[in-house]
């Protein structure tokens, strides 16, 4: 079964490229517009028992709900509660980084990223 990735950015170009370059890899994509809908969609997988999500790469600045709210919800989702979360963001600042540890993010990519990176990253955490 492969593994599922989800993508929470509100821009649909960097979807798109994430989704094809792990798609390309061999992983199963879910994308999410913000965080609302990443919850509303981790909640499905729940309640369906069918799937769960390995690993999430997610924005900071997104509307609705921002990556830091939506991994502090995240976290709070027993299924979820250690799986791998990176911040995939523009935010290089060290404060915005402590605040993501803070939140519950295992890592941090700074946007414009290479497709290695993320590749990279799936293998050192899901190996």
């Amino acid at each position: 079964m492969k593994r599922l990735i989800l993508i929470v950015d509100d821009s649909a170009s960097v979807r798109q490229l994430v989704g094809l370059t792990l798609a390309n890899a061999g992983y199963e994509v879910l994308e999410a517009v913000d965080g609302g809908d990443a919850l509303a969609k981790l909640d499905e997988l729940v309640k369906s028992k069918d799937k769960k999500v390995d690993m999430m790469f997610v924005d900071i600045n997104m509307p609705n709900m921002n990556g830091l709210e939506f991994v502090i919800q995240a976290r709070q989702i027993h299924a979820y509660r250690f799986i791998p979360i990176i911040m995939l963001t523009t935010e290089a600042h060290v404060s915005r980084r402590h605040e993501g540890k803070l939140a519950g993010a295992t890592g941090w990519i700074i946007k414009p990223f290479k497709p290695e990176q993320l590749l990279n990253l799936l293998t050192k955490f899901l190996a």
